[in-house]
């Protein structure tokens, strides 16, 4: 899967020596089975879903089968939780698995049926010159056999349901359980053992000695294991913030943000200073005893004036509501030069409780990580005496990624170990495969994962596919979940991708993600590498990344990954009927063709499969009977110059991509009769596309045409209401591109990169004043012919908020209607050395929150900060970026004398 590369294998993870908590038997996939219930119920309750299925007579068949699935759902949440502790749970589980995958089978049946019937209707039969009559397409015969089949379920699901009351299960209809996080923290620290943080410690010294008209709340932030808890430690000891502040006082607030409760442990602080040290079971009964009211006033005779340190230690709440009361009560209470310490592993709460910009703590450096690796595998100057330890020891804290627990719990776990096949273990396998101790690193990153809801699990489990450092982009991340059914398909107003890009939004909030760019049209980033490894841990046995490491396949995995290309053993790909996805996320490793006909295409069940970077000439006609394909990944077969007609009849296909198969003749005939299409990526050496079957695809919400250079015109007339991604780039011989606001109403983004010949008419007659487009974002690249901005970017004043002109070597001037583009937020001009100047009004635009201009040299020198001619219109803008060359930097320099 090219545009993304997905990551590694199964597991035989660490069992025995792992708390109860962590090391059951059972694989953690077993924990999806609440989100497959959702998933079928919600089909099950569409309307759409209830139509159909009377149209075709089985409605009535599925409705007690609804009924127990249902009732058996209700118990699901309550069974994930005590299956660890109950073998037979664990079983009564996996016999609810096996039914709903089978369920899930046949409800896609019935949905290809369904398709199929509305193909059939708008362009007739979707077969050539066959007889149908006796074959199982038949009305009769389908439904006599889908019948039979829902009644086996049903039977199979109430056998299975009756057993649910052996287990004293509750009802729980949503994912709010209360997770168990972390024990409780403590103030003192051991310093010798903190290594590499004195940098940071100065710094957050620095802001807390800092004087403030209020009380401020500085938040460090990083994911677990990382090192929070012992930075505020050490800042929390040392002896210039014990002088600075009378009272301190530390919370470990961890597993809830209870009012009344941080009030009792608060209070319980200010007697001695820290909780520990003051504890008193009498005292804390007392305290019990007092209501709100009562707290209150306690606390006030506490710290009533008096310039406090308060640390909060390990906050997960996201209430702003309960923290705004605590904190106001404090600010009323306390003298305003007082001080909050937060840390937790949240942006979001970082940013929700901050007064300062959070501090994200990053990782150790490698000089560090190997100190605090030999302070805890070997006693203080042995590992002087074994210098290829100490050799291993460097390659070991590498995939530490410089957070201090791993560190920590790879080297524990070799402490008086001296033989070289220990640590060459230890070097040579992954975390999650190594022994781990309650507090060691992956038990700890679990915590964060137990604590999302349900839907998230899942999401996050799929990350495990792809090798790490990949390189993420949200709209495959979207094609991926969706395709797998892991997005709500009936939600008001909002698309797989709006859904997909809110659930990147909240992983990103909690810590998963890093390096996250926000790019106008999506987002990018990637996982951190100790995230990856709890990733694979929770996914295991239901996702596997083949390499040649790999020696037993779970019987029942849904999800391959292969990451090397050439396997010592072609069978790697199990018989399974569970299986529903093949990848090959690594560039340039495909299959070639006999390995796609013997051993991919005979998974008729398949939801996902991604034959980028193949070798192939062409595929079988019977492409056709993967008909449940909801996602085919086909881009850079270099050698395809032809795909068979019979490719379109994947009714359920959502995402189709042909980027990069520089030699395809033609487009496959037929492409309207993919029904459920929402995402289509072209490459053709054709003059023109089949532009009206284009159209007809009712659900196309993302179109990316990339070298194609054969073709002309694009757009002459056709409508596509439902598009919100145009992509455009490399069609060298492209020279008309009609953008037409009447036949785009919903477009929200458009890249246009790298068409030499595309031409841009200052006029449309296309009605731009009376017509409103929804444009976003808009990037035009590499266009030599851009003289000014398009008309049709006029029809967008009210949506359009990231402006990216970037490569138009014949870009000259704005229009005199920019400023009226009253939502623009980001304007980004690049490479364009003809642009002299910006309009007189350009400072109406005052959305405008980020100017990016970049040699742009005759613009750079007028927009030089302080003394530039443009820098009136430009100053309001809250960040400024110029690209100073160095024949004008002097002034600059002068200017700032």
């Amino acid at each position: 899967m090219n545009l993304l590369f997905f990551l590694y294998q199964s597991v035989i993870a660490f069992e025995s020596l792992l708390p109860s908590d962590l090391h059951s038997p059972l694989t953690m996939a077993e924990s999806f089975i609440f989100n497959v219930a959702q998933s079928l119920i919600g089909k099950l309750t569409s309307p759409a879903y209830k139509a159909a299925t009377q149209l075709i007579g089985v409605y009535d068949d599925l409705q007690d089968f609804k009924h127990t699935l249902s009732y058996v759902k209700a118990v699901l949440l309550d069974a994930e939780q005590k299956q660890e502790q109950n073998h037979a749970l664990r079983e009564w589980l996996k016999q609810i698995k096996r039914v709903f995958s089978d369920a899930e089978i046949v409800l896609d049946e019935l949905e290809c049926e369904i398709l199929r019937k509305q193909v059939v209707k708008a362009y007739g039969t979707t077969k050539h010159k066959v007889g149908r009559f006796f074959s199982s397409s038949n009305s009769l015969v389908f439904r006599y056999k889908m019948s039979k089949k829902l009644e086996e379920i049903r039977k199979r699901l109430d056998l299975v349901a009756a057993d649910r009351n052996k287990f004293g299960l509750e009802r729980i209809d949503a994912d709010r359980r209360v997770v168990h996080r972390r024990e409780m923290t403590y103030s003192h620290v051991v310093e010798s053992n903190a290594i590499g943080r004195d940098f940071d410690k100065e710094k957050i010294i620095k802001l807390l000695l800092q004087e403030n008209p209020h009380i401020s709340v500085i938040p460090i932030v990083g994911i677990g294991g990382m090192g929070k808890t012992t930075l505020a430690k050490l800042v929390y000891n040392d002896q210039r913030i014990t002088e600075s502040f009378p009272l301190k006082m530390w919370i470990c607030v961890s597993d809830d943000f209870d009012f009344n409760q941080l009030l009792i442990k608060i209070i319980m602080c200010t007697s001695e200073g820290d909780l520990a040290s003051s504890y008193s079971p009498v005292g804390q009964q007392n305290v019990k005893d007092l209501d709100v009211q009562q707290l209150q006033h306690t606390l006030r005779k506490k710290i009533a004036g008096k310039k406090f340190l308060l640390i909060l230690d390990d906050v997960w709440n996201d209430d702003r509501v309960k923290w705004l009361e605590l904190r106001d009560l404090l600010e009323m209470m306390g003298s305003n030069k007082s001080k909050i310490l937060v840390t937790t592993r949240s942006p979001t709460i970082a940013s929700m409780m901050g007064t300062v910009s959070s501090y994200n703590l990053e990782g150790l450096s490698l000089k560090n990580s190997l100190s605090l690796f030999v302070r805890w595998a070997f006693k203080e100057g042995e590992e002087k005496k074994y210098p290829k330890l100490m050799n291993i020891a460097r390659e070991i804290v590498k995939k530490c990624s410089g957070v201090p627990l791993a560190i920590r719990t790879l080297g524990s776990s070799l402490f008086s170990k001296h033989k070289i096949d220990e640590w060459e273990h230890v070097r040579d396998n992954e975390i999650w495969k190594l022994s781990q101790k309650e507090n060691d690193i992956l038990p700890v990153l679990k915590l964060s994962y137990d604590q999302m809801p349900s839907y998230l699990k899942h999401c996050f489990a799929m990350f495990s596919l792809f090798p790490k450092d990949y390189v993420f982009i949200s709209a495959t991340v979207s094609s991926l979940w969706g395709a797998l059914g892991l997005l709500p398909s009936s939600v008001e107003n909002k698309s797989l991708e709006d859904i997909a890009n809110q659930y990147l939004l909240e992983l990103m909030s909690k810590s998963f993600l890093q390096d996250f760019i926000d790019f106008g049209a999506g987002y990018c980033f990637k996982i951190h590498d100790l995230m990856h490894d709890l990733a694979i841990y929770v996914a295991k046995d239901q996702c596997v990344c083949v390499n040649f490491n790999v020696q037993n396949m779970p019987e029942n995995v849904q999800h391959l990954s292969f990451l090397v290309k050439h396997m010592p053993d072609k069978s790697h790909i199990p018989e399974s009927a569970t299986l529903r996805t093949i990848l090959f996320p690594v560039h340039e490793i495909g299959v070639d063709e006999a390995f796609l006909n013997t051993s991919v295409l005979k998974h008729k069940y398949l939801y996902m499969l991604d034959l980028s970077n193949s070798t192939y000439e062409t595929l079988p006609w019977f492409i056709h009977k993967l008909k449940h394909l909801r996602f085919l990944d086909l881009q850079y077969n270099r050698k395809v110059k032809r795909l068979p007609d019979s490719i379109c009849m994947l009714q359920c296909l959502q995402t189709f991509l042909l980027v990069g198969c520089t030699e395809l003749e033609v487009l496959p005939r037929g492409l309207e009769k993919l029904i459920s299409l929402r995402r289509l990526e072209i490459t053709t050496k054709q003059i023109s596309l089949p532009e009206k079957e284009i159209a007809n695809l009712k659900f196309l919400q993302r179109l990316h045409i990339s070298f194609s250079e054969n073709l002309e015109s694009l757009f002459l007339g056709i409508k596509l209401p439902t598009l919100k991604t145009l992509i455009v780039g490399k069609c060298s011989n492209l020279k008309f591109l009609t953008i037409d606001p009447k036949h785009f109403p919903q477009l929200e983004y458009i890249h246009i990169n790298g068409c030499d010949k595309l031409e841009f008419p200052e006029e449309y007659d296309c009605g731009t004043k009376d017509s409103n487009m929804r444009l976003k974002c808009i990037w035009l690249e590499s266009l030599p012919q851009l003289v000014t901005l398009p008309p049709w970017v006029q029809s967008s004043t009210n949506t359009l908020h990231t402006l990216i002109i970037r490569g138009c070597i014949n870009f000259e001037v704005f229009p005199k209607w920019l400023s009226s583009l009253i939502c623009l937020n980001r304007l980004r001009i690049c490479d364009c050395p003809k642009l002299m100047s910006l309009p007189n009004d350009f400072h109406c635009l005052t959305a405008l929150e980020r100017l990016v201009i970049v040699n742009c040299p005759k613009l750079c020198r007028k927009c030089v900060p302080g003394v530039g001619e443009y820098w009136p219109r430009i100053s309001h803008i809250k960040e400024v970026i110029i690209d100073r060359p160095e024949h004008f930097r002097s002034a600059v320099a002068m200017a700032n004398d």
